[in-house]
């Protein structure tokens, strides 16, 4: 599968960010360093779910977290580079590589997550059908939960919450941080959680 076969840029590669190896040696040094890599693991795992969609899951960072502490996880990112760090690093997990807005499991989830700025590193103008399709693999009731930076000319809440909508999706919290740190109107990252009604 090449970059071509999707039909149009993909922000990640554009921007010119670390891939594969280069990417989980960066993460690796930032551990290493002592920073705190799990804050989404711990997010996810306090809302008590069992079946997560790591949504954009890169190397596998957070869905390998979350499989040692005994949830069940699938794994999707659309760049192969990515996902050959993830089936090195975790050959036992279930890693699928596809596009976000269309990629079909066949199976639905407690929660979908969209870490790591999944949302604004979407192809543009694909946000929306990104999240009709994850709604569609979550159960009723399940929760759809995302990440990611604001700054000037990307997507906002207002923008990410009428999409959600648009998917059926409901607001259920808004944070600015992955620790639950209040949510303002000046905070720089919003991570919000939707849900899908029963």
């Amino acid at each position: 599968m090449t970059w071509a076969e999707h039909g149009q840029p993909v922000r990640w590669w554009e921007r010119g960010g670390n891939r594969g190896e280069a990417y989980e040696a960066a993460l690796e040094a930032r551990v290493a360093a002592g920073e705190y890599l799990h804050g989404e693991a711990d997010f996810v795992e306090a809302l008590g779910v069992r079946a997560v969609l790591d949504a954009g899951c890169g190397t596998g960072r957070v869905a390998r977290e979350l499989a040692r502490r005994g949830l069940d996880v699938v794994g999707v990112d659309i760049d192969p580079e990515m996902l050959a760090v993830a089936r090195r690093k975790a050959p036992d997990l279930d890693w699928r590589l596809g596009d976000l807005a269309t990629i079909q499991l066949g199976r639905t989830f407690d929660a979908v997550l969209l870490a790591g700025n999944t949302m604004i590193f979407l192809a543009p103008g694909t946000e929306g059908a990104v999240l009709a399709n994850l709604a569609r693999h979550l159960r009723p009731g399940g929760l759809l939960i995302a990440g990611f930076q604001l700054f000037p000319g990307s997507l906002t809440v207002a923008r990410y919450d009428a999409l959600a909508a648009a998917a059926g999706l409901q607001l259920v919290e808004r944070w600015a941080t992955w620790d639950r740190q209040p949510w303002s109107s000046a905070a720089a990252y919003a991570l919000q959680v939707h849900r899908r009604p029963a």
